[in-house]
């Protein structure tokens, strides 16, 4: 592979990279906070910090670059209006989830609506969907919650 390609964020990451993040331990002090709203990011990065722990704010662009170089303990995807704004990282999180056969990393999904993952008919990786508009009353606990499970 081309030193390049590996710094372009919308190629894929391959099975054989998957591996070697697997191999990496999660790290349960960072979360990894994806949208494409950099207030929203700022907003809960904030909230992040106040529970302890170290943000890593990226667009869904370059998420997936971050998540193949660090496995945080909790990732947090604002999904924007539709839900979708960070489905391009979905496959990666459950490939690190099957390949450390544990639900880590958790993720959070920030939603337009409210549900849990199931009710909602999302992807099977989201553990927590926390409603619109954020809040630390909303989200600190739910961060927190899925920290501790570690």
């Amino acid at each position: 592979m081309c030193p390049a390609d590996r710094d372009d964020p919308r190629k894929p990451i391959k099975p054989a990279e998957r591996g070697a993040a697997a191999r990496l331990s999660t790290d349960f002090s960072r979360v990894l906070v994806v949208g494409k709203s950099s207030i929203n990011r700022v907003v809960v990065s904030k909230i992040v910090e106040k529970s302890g722990l170290k943000p890593i704010s990226e667009s869904p662009e370059t998420g997936e670059k971050a998540l193949a170089s660090l496995i945080p303990g909790v990732v947090i995807l604002d999904g924007g209006a539709d839900d979708k704004d960070c489905d391009r990282l979905l496959s990666g999180i459950d490939a690190l989830r099957r390949a450390s056969g544990k639900a880590r990393p958790s993720v959070i999904l920030l939603s337009t609506r409210n549900g849990t993952p199931g009710s909602l008919d999302l992807s099977s990786v989201v553990d927590a969907v926390v409603a619109k508009p954020i809040t630390p009353e909303k989200l600190q606990p739910v961060i927190e919650r899925l920290v501790g499970r570690g």
